[in-house]
């Protein structure tokens, strides 16, 4: 598990910084060597991206294609011939036939970036690829047979979205096999030094800059700031630091704590946040209070809940319920 997933990444490097990543690199070691769909959920900037190539590195396909769809910015309309690829003739400016990312992948994994921003035309498609393996090119009734790994991430909530028939229920419990949630940065800010130090090193040598000591002000500012760009963020962040200097990431740092700080005073007065506080908090203890009297059995607590199973679990999820 010492495969390095990204230049000066390792297993280790990954998940080894914090407990909540610890947990995470525990699934990802359980899921590496099968073949199962994989569903990675959290925020943008989490890591979702870095946590699929681990998978595929510890997997039996290590030595086949890694092929990563951004499905958030290719256009709807040409998502389908960049998955599946097209047939001569099959559109205006089709010259020639061309494969797409799932030929492309054959033998190995295919890593669908934001899933649901798939359109549901295309959604059927895919599900057919997962259920049997097979896909046809646009323009093409000849069926071809791949053998591929999904692996599949998004910062949306899908079950919400199928609620609303916006994404497909027999589609979600395809790639929703396992589900690995990445939880943000401000959940494990003992991985703070450690990026900060991975990222200076890193930029230090990319624009040839002499390494230069943090200091304690600009070093507690970056620890005490909640980081809502997750890592992306924090390296962006590290990226101004050695070009610019750490005089303009202390300011921006201060700045943006000083605007938290007056937010989160403003908050304490707002009615609605307050209610919609309340309201949860009650909602949390009740469903709690049902699931321990019923040993955590959910479908007879969604009947005591008078609550459908989905909904249990939609509000277990949301409400960050778990077992004591």
């Amino acid at each position: 598990m010492k495969n390095e997933i990204a230049p000066g990444i390792d297993f280790e490097h990954l998940f080894g910084h914090s407990q909540a990543m610890r947990k995470v690199g525990k699934v990802v070691q359980n899921v590496a060597s099968t073949d199962v769909p994989v569903l990675i959920t959290g925020a943008s900037g989490t890591g979702k991206n870095l946590v699929a190539k681990a998978i595929h590195i510890n997997s039996v396909r290590r030595n086949m294609p890694f092929v990563k769809v951004a499905c958030m910015n290719i256009p709807s309309e040409l998502l389908e011939s960049e998955l599946f690829g097209y047939e001569k003739g099959a559109f205006t400016g089709a010259y020639q036939s061309k494969p797409g990312r799932v030929e492309f992948g054959n033998g190995g994994t295919l890593f669908l970036d934001e899933i649901g921003d798939i359109p549901l035309i295309i959604q059927g498609k895919l599900l057919r690829l997962l259920q049997e393996g097979e896909f046809s090119r646009l323009g093409s009734y000849r069926d071809l047979k791949v053998d591929i790994r999904i692996i599949s991430a998004t910062n949306k909530d899908l079950e919400i979205m199928v609620k609303e028939r916006k994404f497909r229920e027999d589609l979600f419990y395809r790639i929703n096999v396992v589900n690995i949630e990445i939880p943000p940065l401000y959940e494990r800010k003992e991985e703070i030094p450690f990026l900060i130090n991975f990222f200076q090193n890193k930029f230090c040598k990319e624009y040839n800059r002499q390494f230069v000591k943090i200091s304690h002000e600009c070093l507690s500012l970056l620890r005490q700031y909640n980081w809502p760009g997750n890592v992306r963020e924090l390296e962006n962040a590290m990226r101004r630091l050695v070009v610019l200097g750490e005089k303009v990431v202390v300011k921006e740092l201060s700045e943006k704590l000083k605007e938290n700080f007056e937010t989160s005073q403003t908050d304490e007065y707002n009615l609605k946040k307050i209610s919609k506080k309340a309201s949860s908090d009650a909602q949390r203890r009740v469903i709690r209070e049902v699931l321990e009297k019923v040993n955590w059995n959910k479908k007879k607590a969604a009947k005591i809940l008078k609550i459908s199973y989905k909904a249990l679990l939609y509000k277990i999820k949301e409400l960050k319920i778990d077992a004591r």
